[in-house]
């Protein structure tokens, strides 16, 4: 089960929800893994662009990849889906913010 433990993190995992088509990638996955081009096939994407969105989920401890042998002897890459289960609420925000170094960054920069 993802926890999150820091505001990195808890960013991290915000932004990688705040995409329809990784939204979608989630919901697919949600039913079992898939092959990337079968994933690729079913949202009517390309690879390339599958693969960023799939960067972002797996930055974000949302999806965990792996290669398989198929009977063909090619081996092909798929994707599952990590559990979690957020609960987002402004204790959690409060707590985690402090620990935010995009916020520390920002400070210096100005």
């Amino acid at each position: 089960m993802k926890h999150i433990n820091n505001g990195d993190e808890l960013l991290l995992f915000l932004e990688a929800l705040s995409n329809p088509h990784r939204l979608r990638i989630i919901s697919i996955l949600s039913n079992g893994k898939q092959y990337v081009s079968q994933l690729a096939r079913e949202l009517g994407m390309s690879r390339p662009l599958l693969y960023l969105h799939l960067q972002k989920l797996e930055d974000a401890n949302l999806v965990s990849s792996d290669m398989e042998l198929l009977e063909s002897g090619k081996a092909a890459k798929y994707y599952m889906l990590n559990s979690f289960d957020l609960q987002l609420n402004e204790e959690l925000i409060s707590k985690l913010e402090p620990t935010l170094t995009l916020k520390k960054n920002k400070k210096m920069e100005d």
